[in-house]
């Protein structure tokens, strides 16, 4: 039997193929298990296929893993000085997000590739592992220049850290592509998120003989991929409900639509044409641009049990929390 499970911030929902569902409400430090609680009175299982809001939460909520940044020297503030775009241009107090990686845990090392891929300059793989900024991170994101069309001085890097135990992102293996800032930023968030990943889908995989996770484009993925590359899985819960909104809305004889799916934490709205998602090669999610296909699903973090207050100046503020 085929079932489906979607956890969201606060509510677990499962549906069996022939109909029969279960919602349950979902538990943040525990989120496996309430996916296996929700599937427990539905029979034996052969497919899982599982959407899930845990990523995207962690990135909107702040809730990730602590990272640093081995990049080459002189690059180190990519990430934070990004496209210089101001969001705002006539707003005073625009604010960008404040970056990742903290700026005492960002490392430049000696090496460089051409921009056609050719080496300029080897790199060096000893002399500065015991940063103090690594040794306090818990993974690293490598990102060198031009990986994306040479990855020899990445992997070498990557090697020298794995080696030493560090759970390690590399760009050439996350989001292959030009554009050095957005390659960064998506390797860094995946650094971010694997540690809050990868336990509760690695143990996903006990739950049925195959386990299949909704990427942010609407595809799936096996779990086990999917533990090593959570930043694919920033909108998968809400492209979940986007292909079932895109399907009701076509049964009912509208094929353009927009579809709006408010949850616990985060609202996330999607274009429909045709009777087809507006499909992106990268997204917008909590003020960082993600270098990933994916649907382009708009994604707010204020949902129905968003965490209502009075900031310092007196403005009513709502979430991330």
């Amino acid at each position: 039997m085929r079932v489906g499970v979607d956890t969201g911030g606060t509510f677990t929902d499962a549906v069996s193929e022939d109909g029969r569902t279960v919602k349950v409400l979902s538990t943040p430090d525990d989120p496996a298990a309430v996916v296996g609680a929700a599937m427990a009175g539905l029979g034996a299982v052969d497919v899982l296929a599982h959407g899930t809001t845990v990523a995207t939460n962690a990135l909107l909520e702040r809730t990730g893993a602590t990272v640093a940044l081995v990049t080459n020297n002189g690059f180190e503030d990519v990430i934070e000085i990004a496209r210089q775009d101001r969001p705002s241009l006539y707003d005073l107090f625009a604010d960008r997000p404040s970056p990742l990686v903290d700026r005492h845990r960002r490392l430049g090392i000696s090496g460089r590739l051409a921009a056609e891929g050719s080496e300029l300059e080897p790199v060096v793989l000893s002399g500065w592992l015991g940063a103090d900024g690594l040794n306090g991170a818990d993974v690293i994101a490598v990102c060198l220049l031009h990986s994306d069309l040479c990855r020899d001085h990445e992997d070498a890097v990557a090697s020298v850290l794995r080696e030493a135990g560090f759970d390690v992102s590399a760009s050439c293996d996350v989001s292959p592509e030009f554009r050095e800032y957005e390659r960064t930023l998506t390797t860094v968030v995946n650094a971010y998120l694997r540690r809050t990943c990868r336990e509760y889908l690695s143990r996903l995989s006990a739950l049925a003989a195959d386990v299949l996770v909704l990427t942010s484009a609407g595809g799936l993925m096996p779990v086990l991929d999917a533990a090593e590359l959570p930043v694919a899985l920033l909108l998968s819960g809400p492209a979940g409900g986007v292909i079932a909104g895109a399907a009701a809305a076509a049964a009912n004889g509208y094929a353009d639509a927009i579809t709006f799916d408010m949850g616990g934490t985060s609202t996330d709205v999607c274009l429909v044409r045709g009777a087809a998602p507006e499909a992106a090669a990268g997204r917008l999610v909590a003020g960082f641009p993600i270098r990933l296909p994916s649907l382009d699903v708009h994604t707010i973090g204020a949902g129905g049990g968003s965490i209502a207050r009075i900031d310092a100046g007196g403005a009513l503020v709502v979430g991330p929390q």
